[in-house]
């Protein structure tokens, strides 16, 4: 079975080589987190993971494209419907695609809904590991017990405000969405902290990317006409640090290996007209203040305790569910996708997320960059007009990635 794109074709191949057979077997060994269904439990009232031990959907491809030539700008030209896996079933899918100069791409595509990236990273790196006959340096922990809700469950009536159910049935209409990856150099990331802090108050350099983004897209959409609307930007916080503080060096490495999804999503409103007129130093302000709300220990009890009277429900962000235009902003600086992480093969010279297009939710997430410590890998999933937008009123920033600054010859 082949698949046609523009530029290079994809051959699944039916029959496993070695190579692939090897990668294989060690994937086996660490996909046990992730090898079940998720199934609505009538009598729970819930959906559950059921382990029904079909394992994971895993294909080997090939395709007849060297690793410089692939797209690293325009994910979808290189991406979409060739070297990631759809997931038909299941929390995973994998594939392994061989390419033409001997180089290989593995694309992973999880459940969001059991998998958060902190997770996915230590699915990956624990595969790499195996991959090497090595102990992984992270061993998952699944304790569902230290999420165990407090008796009675105990919560700040602002929890409610920060989820809203959600209709999986609802259509979000047909707006092109497009996948784009850029650098931003560490100069500019120092110049736009500096302008973030010119209020006196030092902020960090996510919270200053965060801001200028966000005041970005507000101006992006008052251009289209949009000057009255509501933007609002989230950002996705791992609780892992919070759930340990105060407990201990054995609760903190327990909460280190905890594989699920282990995240809230402060978001703040604002109007695009407000956001355009005010400084970056006042953004700033705003995303801070986010980030205070949710960095407590005590919010994340809270999450635990609301999470276990609502955990049949399907929530998302307010803005969402009501339609509003909301971003999502996570930070992948700590994950390892390159650097340390090795197959057998040699250094994984690359790695990203990716959303596919059908996803309706604009998402951002900011990597470290394989080639320079000060520089940033910036992912975007966000519609074609903000893209457009950005690029020609933020060129100095996002730069296009290519394979020249990867270093890939």
């Amino acid at each position: 079975m082949g698949i046609s794109g523009k530029g290079f074709s994809v051959k699944v191949i039916e029959k496993m080589v070695v190579r692939a057979e090897v990668m294989n077997d060690h994937c086996s060994r660490t996909l046990p987190p992730v090898s079940g269904d998720i199934e609505w439990n009538a009598a729970a009232g819930e959906n559950q993971i059921h382990c029904n031990n079909q394992g994971v959907d895993f294909i080997h491809a090939f395709a007849d494209v060297e690793l410089n030539q692939l797209n690293f700008y325009n994910l979808d030209e290189s991406i979409q419907d060739k070297l990631m896996p759809k997931r038909l079933r299941g929390v995973c899918a994998i594939q392994v695609t061989e390419l033409k100069c001997g180089g290989m791409m593995i694309g992973i595509m999880f459940d969001h809904r059991i998998v958060d990236g902190y997770s996915a990273n230590m699915f990956i790196s624990s595969w790499a590991n195996l991959a090497r006959s090595e102990t992984p340096s992270m061993l998952p922990s699944f304790q569902k017990s230290i999420f165990k809700p407090r008796t009675p469950p105990t919560y700040s009536s602002i929890m409610d405000d920060l989820f809203a159910n959600f209709d999986l049935n609802r259509k979000d209409g047909d707006h092109l969405l497009v996948n784009r990856l850029y650098y931003i150099k560490g100069e500019q990331l120092n110049k736009l902290q500096m302008l973030a802090s010119e209020n006196g108050s030092r902020r960090s350099k996510l919270e200053a990317f965060t801001s200028f983004l966000w005041k970005t897209v507000a101006m992006s959409m008052e251009e289209l006409g949009n000057q009255n609307q509501m933007f609002t930007m989230a950002l996705a916080v791992d609780g892992r640090r919070m759930l340990s503080e105060g407990d201990g060096q054995e609760k903190q490495k327990l909460m280190a290996t905890q594989f699920g999804n282990v995240v809230s999503l402060p978001f703040g409103t604002k109007r695009t007209q407000e956001l355009s007129e005010i400084s970056l130093s006042n953004v700033a302000m705003e995303v801070h203040g986010l980030l205070q709300f949710v960095t407590r220990k005590d919010h994340f009890l809270d999450l635990i305790d609301w999470v276990e009277e609502h955990r049949s429900q399907p929530l998302v962000v307010p803005s969402l569910a009501n339609k509003e235009m909301t971003m999502i902003v996570s930070s992948g600086q700590r994950f390892q996708f390159t650097d340390k992480m090795d197959f057998g093969y040699g250094k994984v010279t690359f790695g990203s997320c990716y959303l596919p297009q059908s996803r309706k939710d604009c998402y951002v997430m900011t990597l470290a960059s394989p080639t320079n410590n000060e520089d940033w890998i910036v992912y975007m999933h966000m519609p074609i007009e903000h893209i457009n937008y950005i690029e020609a009123h933020a060129s100095h920033v996002f730069n296009p990635l290519n394979t020249d600054y990867l270093k890939i010859n």
